[in-house]
């Protein structure tokens, strides 16, 4: 047999048993025998997660609309002549 084979086998089995023994091979444990998978949300938790991510969206919205207002002018500037080339140094 190839000690190399042999060595790279080993290494596998020792990477899977560290893998395994570990936090992640606990949780994929846990997870498999159908143990808790978080913490339950608290009565209107969750209406109050949905009213801020909508406050989030219409932030991100307002922003999108102001950086296309931006771009247009900035375009129309450019168009015209009306700003200065970079300064090289």
């Amino acid at each position: 047999m190839d000690p190399f084979g042999l060595a790279g086998a080993l290494g596998v089995v020792a990477l899977l048993a560290i893998i395994v023994s570990g936090p992640i091979g606990r949780a994929f444990a846990e997870r498999l025998r159908g143990g808790p998978r978080g913490q339950a949300l608290e009565p209107g938790e969750l209406d109050a997660m949905r009213e801020e991510l909508t406050g989030l969206r219409q932030q991100v919205s307002e922003l999108a609309e102001r950086q296309d207002f931006t771009e247009r002018l900035l375009a129309q500037a450019r168009e015209r002549g009306l700003l200065n080339p970079p300064k090289e140094r």
